[in-house]
């Protein structure tokens, strides 16, 4: 049971680590403007060397970045959960500690596929069609990364759930 707790809170930290990242870069996408290459990200754009904060409330940008947020509070308070699930006290006996921590890290799984499946189909359907000369960057690839991190993060401690379910069953009372 412990090793599949140890094995989840480490995807837990890469996968809350990798989140705050590609949240927080501005590499989501990258694209050539008038003949100098751009970048941008959730928050702000940089055309060259100079970088602009995105000022305007475009709705697809703003989703992103509440499920992104979301998805890192899920996962962050997942780990902390997941260091309590070590202790093994159980202070409600219906609620088991591995089996909430799992269901933290399965929403931060969602949230961040939610935040990426809008971007992508926005970002597709709408750059597609304007440059002919874009693609994603490597803070979108760290996102899609975090989205395994965390969803195995969740596998691993809904496994350490069964064993510790199983192992409460089989012992006589």
């Amino acid at each position: 049971m412990y090793s599949f707790m140890g094995g989840g809170l480490f995807c837990a930290w890469v996968g809350t680590i990798l989140l705050v990242v590609a949240t927080v870069t501005d590499h989501w996408m990258q694209y050539r403007l008038s003949g100098s290459f751009a970048h941008q990200g959730l928050w702000r754009y940089c055309l060259g060397n100079k970088c602009y904060l995105q000022s305007e409330s475009v709705a697809y940008w703003n989703a992103t970045r509440a499920f992104m947020i979301l998805s890192s509070l899920c996962a962050t308070s997942g780990i902390i959960m997941g260091i309590l699930a070590f202790a093994q006290q159980p202070t409600f006996t219906r609620l088991s500690r591995p089996f909430s921590t799992g269901i933290m890290f399965f929403a931060s799984a969602i949230f961040v596929l939610l935040a990426l499946a809008i971007y992508t189909g926005v970002t597709v359907s709408f750059f597609g069609r304007r440059f002919g000369d874009w693609r994603f960057s490597w803070s979108y690839i760290l996102g899609w990364v975090a989205l395994l991190m965390t969803f195995f993060a969740g596998i691993f401690y809904m496994c350490a759930y069964r064993m510790n379910e199983c192992r409460r069953q089989s012992t006589p009372r």
